[in-house]
């Protein structure tokens, strides 16, 4: 990895990259000032803002449930009675009647009042087996950053005198009741050049940060270091490791032990998924042909043997994708494997066991042609939460037996919008390569194919992040409804068809990832669903980047663009918060080579004058410690002093959400089909 530049001295905007700059904070101020009232001011806000906040606080909606150890449901949920939120627990007999009776574990909202603070809830990790004693965290107005502190489900109470662990961008994993495995920055510094922990200790209860005992350290130049701990089915230690994240993509495995760590023997590329029945399960993201093994395999190892040997492993293979088809998520119940697997962007959800050296599958019976996920796998049993939704169906929540297949619906949402006038077709473009691209159009049945169709195009195309079908709640209310029409591509640089897909858009080729998008986006066009002054898109993250090279190399094709929290300046991005870490998606602008590229799309350095811009929307949040604001605002800065009209949107809180709480997501929901109304439907 190269060193990361220093910011331009004749950059005229660099200020805005400092963390709380009183420059920054006061032109992002201004453009709120600016730009907000023409959007609220508009008619049609309100009814869409009303129309928003109805569906993300509907008291119908499926609640996020997950099996603990005790077989009770755990579920964070968030209402217009709780913005914040509130974690909650019933049993699965209460659970599948109509009105469950829900006992509250923490109330995020109450927690806020009486500390002063805008907590936002970031997840939490439960001893295993009984899951009692748990881990929460806590990020103040949504930053990645976090506070951890022990929580007792029993009593429903912080532990008095418990495990408490300042903010931090921390990674924290329970070793027994009395220890944890914590990576963080233990004094000033102690952090990589992209943010993050890099230095592994065990803490015990009790004990000061400062007496924590080091068992793994990696190197600045990384981008973190966090525990793995694999435990058996009855919550005991099977292994201790540290993972190693080298960049993004390529990580080392260390076993720990007494004597110290040991470097696992896999490809750097290569993610440890899930551990059952004494098998290490990994996926491989790239090719192993010293050992048979190619990019995209699901491979099993026997963890006792990794152990006395870490450095000559032997492997099984589990399951070989197809050409056409990608491993999406991997989880393990108390006997059984499960992977979801895509077959061009349709999902089934299949089950492994392992026996005398073997393993075994068994399809679930779920919904076809559905997107699906493992959204909880239980520990005591073989039994799973599964998600399964699509555009125009009302998504459900099944629980499924892995060992048979068999699964009953536990809830259906009710329809959110009036799917009956609208369809669903998945249609291919070819990219500049010759590549074949697919993307799903959800349409009237009554299109006329004339080119006058308002069509919001929606992408990712990165990080190896599949983009798949889910009910359009949103959307469907906000835009089909109206007669729009929403698209969804599946370009490079995303998972939908396993690692391949994803490497094909790394550093050198990246932009493979935007001519595949200008493909979808010409074919759109060519087939008469719309054309360029009805078509906008929108896109968030990496995604906003993509968004930001579409204004800057082809306006022409686009009447809206809404570009959310996006990196934008890509020669300056490894100096701009946890920039650094995206070096192996992106490239390294101190290398030459992959420089020139970078600078052949980079937005912020492809802005000019005399342009044919579509007046854009640019959203990001002040408290982005992910992706900073700085991109968002120097974006705007540059468009204004080239004197474009645009609309801007800082939101104080959020972190890379843009939105702390339901009532923001409400109204950042509201702003964006206001603005794509002006521009596409007026």
């Amino acid at each position: 990895m190269g060193a990361a530049p220093t910011p331009s001295p004749t950059d005229p905007f660099a200020y805005m990259e400092e963390a709380e700059g009183a420059r920054a904070l006061a032109f992002a101020r201004a453009e709120n000032a600016r730009s907000l009232p023409q959007l609220q001011n508009d008619p049609r806000y309100a009814g869409l803002y009303a129309d928003a906040l109805k569906i993300a606080t509907a008291k119908d909606r499926i609640p996020g449930v997950a099996i603990a150890g005790d077989r009770s449901l755990r579920d964070f949920w968030q209402d217009a009675d709780h913005v914040r939120g509130v974690w909650r627990t019933t049993s699965l007999a209460s659970y599948r009647t109509a009105a469950p009776g829900w006992k509250t574990l923490l109330d995020l909202d109450a927690l806020a009042r009486a500390e002063g603070k805008n907590w936002v809830f970031k997840g939490v990790e439960c001893l295993r087996p009984a899951d009692r004693y748990c881990l929460i965290s806590l990020s103040d107005g949504g930053k990645d950053a976090v506070e951890t502190r022990e929580f007792d489900t029993q009593t429903a109470r912080f532990v008095e005198g418990g495990f408490h662990l300042p903010e931090a961008k921390a990674n924290v994993s329970w070793l027994d009741r009395d220890t944890l495995a914590v990576a963080t920055e233990w004094t000033p510094g102690d952090l990589t050049e992209s943010s993050y922990p890099y230095i592994l200790k065990t803490l015990k209860r009790g004990q000061p940060l400062s007496a924590a005992h080091e068992v793994f350290r990696g190197r600045k130049t990384d981008v973190s270091a966090s525990p793995l701990i694999l435990r058996e089915a009855d919550g005991m230690v099977a292994a201790l490791f540290a993972q190693r994240s080298l960049d993004f993509f390529n990580s080392e495995l260390q076993l720990i032990g007494p004597q110290g760590s040991r470097k696992v023997d896999l490809p750097t590329k290569s993610t440890v998924q899930a551990y059952v029945d004494g098998q290490l399960v990994v996926t491989l993201e790239q090719d192993w042909p010293q050992k048979g093994f190619k990019e995209g395999d699901l491979v099993a190892f026997d963890l006792a043997a990794v152990k006395a040997d870490p450095g000559d492993l032997k492997g099984t293979l589990v399951l070989r994708p197809t050409a056409s088809q990608a491993i999406d998520q991997v989880a393990n119940t108390r006997h059984r494997l499960a992977v979801v697997l895509y077959d061009n962007v349709k999902g089934k959800l299949i089950t492994f066991r392992h026996a005398a050296g073997a393993w075994t599958r068994t399809a679930t019976d779920l919904p076809k042609d559905s997107t699906i996920g493992v959204a909880s796998a239980s520990d005591a049993d073989d039994r799973m939460i599964v998600n399964v939704t699509s555009f125009l169906t009302p998504s459900s929540q099944w629980l499924a037996d892995s060992a048979t297949g068999k699964a009953q619906r536990l809830k259906t949402i009710p329809a959110r919008f009036d799917a009956s006038k609208d369809t669903v077709e998945q249609l291919w473009a070819t990219s500049k390569d010759g590549t074949r691209i697919p993307y799903w159009v959800v349409r009237p049945k009554s299109l006329k194919l004339d080119g006058t169709a308002p069509t919001l195009l929606t992408a990712y195309g990165g990080f190896q992040v599949s983009e798949t079908p889910t009910y359009a709640a949103m959307a469907g209310k906000l835009w089909l409804e109206k007669g729009g029409v929403y698209v969804l591509a599946n370009i490079r640089g995303g998972g939908e068809f396993g690692p391949r897909w994803h490497n094909a858009g790394l550093k050198l080729n990246r932009m493979r990832v935007y001519e595949d998008f200008f493909a979808v986006s010409r074919d759109l066009i060519a087939r008469k669903i719309t054309s360029p002054r009805k078509l906008g898109i929108e896109g968030g993250s990496n995604g906003g980047l993509l968004m930001g090279v579409a204004l800057t190399k082809h306006p022409e094709l686009y009447n809206a663009i809404v570009i959310q929290v996006p990196l934008f300046d890509m020669i300056g991005y490894t100096h701009i918060g946890a920039g650094a870490s995206w070096i192996g998606e992106y490239g390294d602008p101190a290398i030459p080579a992959e420089r020139a590229v970078l600078e052949s799309y980079s937005p912020y350095q492809n802005l000019a004058a005399g342009k044919p811009y579509p007046k854009v929307f640019i959203e990001t949040s002040t408290k982005d410690d992910r992706v900073h604001p700085a991109h968002a605002r120097k974006a705007a800065a540059k468009l204004k002093a080239l004197g474009y009209d645009y609309l801007y949107y800082e939101n104080v809180d959020g972190g890379h959400a843009a939105s702390a709480n339901l009532n923001e997501r409400a109204m950042r929901i509201a702003l964006e089909y206001t603005y794509l109304e002006q521009r596409l439907m007026n």
